[in-house]
């Protein structure tokens, strides 16, 4: 910022249609410092502040029906996999086949395959035609993947046909949470982001007990009902999303900074003029024109030509921007995150909960009512997190969460390893080893279930922050496609060093979390830089707070100035440096 008393960079100001005017305006630092609002909070944090912002809860509880898609379509298969007529129709994933075990898997584990696909390509997509249409684009592909599913008569098409679905799955586990990152107000950003894993545990938990309760129904239709039923919640979805508004920050990407105040008013309930929103609108609009001009400075012969091959190019390097000093700390926590969820394994006992409550010696319709049980359990526990998230931070959440899984997984390995080979007299051990589970899952749901999907969609800048959330979910997929392959061998295998086997990577994940993730709890996610202090070295932060103060002598201008100011700033702003 420039020093007190010395006047700020003078600024060609643009007209409406595009073309410099010899008109500028300077002022000094005391008339800039004057339009400064001081931080003050739109409402309360946590579970009792969305209650003050009912539009953006009812905007995102709505998109968050992707979570709820994305969740059904994972528990389904729990009780399908041991349903008698399922295994009639397709035997290669019976317990009696040879191999079975790989068979199943490979059949659980394509929907984590396609929803990598998904989440990878997801990025550009958001970017290029909104978050709010490319949910769409996704809710497509998903609902051609659950016809599919319905009409499955052999195991090659039943296997094609979760892969699709997988692939709208991913691109709505990857655009959901970004979207709800975008329109939520800070302190109530972490609330907003539980909702996403609310609906995704309540999807597991529907699915679970519909499933239970069609496996009555004798032939076919047992297991093809549910696949059919979740198609309507994602044409509500697909039709639905058509009422939402537009991301204000993906509106100032593109140029449209009217309509992103217009938006941000909206979504605040408060008048376009009110402080607080002129001021968020400020930061948003510095914030993208800041990363605009690094962005400029590391590729400028792609900049300097905008042909479609230089456009091509410059999606691609963008992609290694994330790679790159300046956001490599926040991929590293973002796919981190995603990592540790899945080998602390939460997955292994919503897919395979029934035949891990065998190994505890349970009845066949025992292990089933306790797998809905055990999805209960997670569902209380991130609901817990609607309170937590914003009281908390989510830090302390991963630290203590970590540990109580740790516990949870020692205790019923070592119970499974001594008592595991006769049950039948150690029924009160295998009652603990039952309690442990469900305590475990009733931990993981309140710790690790909503912050790894709450924190990869808000620590990464505007410019690379669709890509940034890719490479988080790519990584939540892939991990997942691979607990979803070696599960069942593992359980077959080894018994109780499954459970070994996680407690290990929980124990990881506690004393990964305490060194690396960073609070981000009641920040903007413009102040994220100085959160993470990867980007916002001493001239970033210079060239950032430069741009602020000169949107704000040109808001307080004249009115065509604001419409297309995005040029004018950076052009003055270079010729300042």
């Amino acid at each position: 910022m420039a020093q007190s008393g010395m006047p700020v960079e003078e600024v060609d100001i643009l007209s409406t249609n595009g073309y410099p005017t010899q008109k500028t305006h300077t002022k000094d630092e005391s008339q800039v410092e004057k339009q400064i609002v001081p931080r003050e909070q739109y409402v309360k944090s946590g579970f009792a502040g969305i209650l003050g912002s009912p539009y953006v809860l009812a905007c995102a509880s709505f998109s968050a029906m992707g979570g709820l898609l994305f969740g059904y379509d994972q528990g389904v298969v729990s009780v399908i996999l041991v349903m008698e007529q399922f295994l009639s129709e397709f035997p290669r994933v019976s317990d009696t086949a040879g191999g079975a075990g790989f068979w199943k898997g490979l059949l659980t584990a394509m929907i984590e395959l396609g929803a990598l696909i998904g989440a990878m390509n997801q990025g550009w997509i958001a970017d290029k035609i909104s978050r709010k249409y490319s949910i769409m684009v996704a809710v497509v592909i998903f609902l051609v993947g659950s016809i599919l599913q319905t009409a499955s008569n052999g195991y090659a098409m039943l296997v094609v046909a979760r892969l699709i679905g997988g692939v709208g799955i991913g691109m709505l586990s990857m655009v959901v949470p970004l979207y709800i990152s975008e329109i939520s107000p800070p302190e109530i950003r972490g609330t907003l982001l539980v909702l996403e894993e609310l609906a995704i545990v309540g999807g597991i938990v529907v699915a679970f007990w519909i499933t239970y309760g069609t496996r009555y129904i004798p032939g076919e239709w047992s297991w093809r009902l549910p696949f059919l039923l979740q198609i309507i919640p994602g044409v509500v979805l697909g039709c639905g999303v058509l009422a939402l508004p537009f991301s204000p920050r993906w509106l100032i990407s593109k140029g449209r900074h009217e309509e992103a105040l217009a938006t941000l008013s909206k979504l605040r309930q408060l008048p376009p003029d009110n402080a607080l929103v002129l001021r968020e609108w400020t930061e948003i609009r510095a914030e993208v024109m800041c990363h605009q001009e690094i962005s400029a400075e590391r590729h400028p012969t792609l900049h300097a030509e905008p042909t479609r091959l230089n456009r091509i190019k410059l999606e691609l390097v963008s992609w290694l921007d994330c790679l790159r000093p300046g956001c490599i700390k926040r991929t590293h926590v973002g796919t981190g995150l995603m990592f540790f969820q899945q080998f602390v394994g939460v997955n292994a006992m919503v897919y395979y909960s029934p035949t891990l409550f065998k190994t505890m010696g349970l009845e066949y319709d025992m292990q089933l009512i306790m797998s809905g049980v055990l999805n209960i359990c997670q569902f209380v526990g991130v609901a817990s997190s609607l309170y937590t998230m914003d009281r908390v931070g989510r830090k302390p959440l991963l630290v203590w969460g970590s540990v109580l899984m740790s516990v949870s997984h020692i205790i019923i390995a070592a119970l499974v390893g001594v008592f595991g080979k006769d049950w039948t007299r150690h029924r009160n051990a295998g009652w603990t080893s039952v309690a442990f589970l469900l305590f475990y899952m009733l931990a993981f749901g309140a710790t690790w279930g909503p912050v790894p999907w709450a924190m990869p969609s808000e620590i990464f800048p505007s410019s690379l922050r669709a890509k940034g959330v890719a490479l988080s979910v790519c990584s939540n997929w892939f991990n997942n496609f691979i607990i979803g392959l070696i599960t069942p061998p593992l359980v077959q295998s080894t018994g109780w060093g499954a459970y070994l086997f996680f407690a290990v990577f929980c124990v990881l994940s506690g004393i990964w979390a305490f060194f690396f993730v960073r609070e981000t709890n009641g920040k903007t996610l413009e102040e994220m830089d100085g959160v993470f202090g990867d980007s916002a070295s001493a001239e970033d932060e210079e060239r950032r707070r430069r741009i602020e103060d000169i949107l704000r002598i040109r808001d307080g201008g004249d009115a065509d100035s604001r419409a297309e100011g995005e040029v004018g700033v950076l052009q003055g702003d270079k010729e300042a440096e």
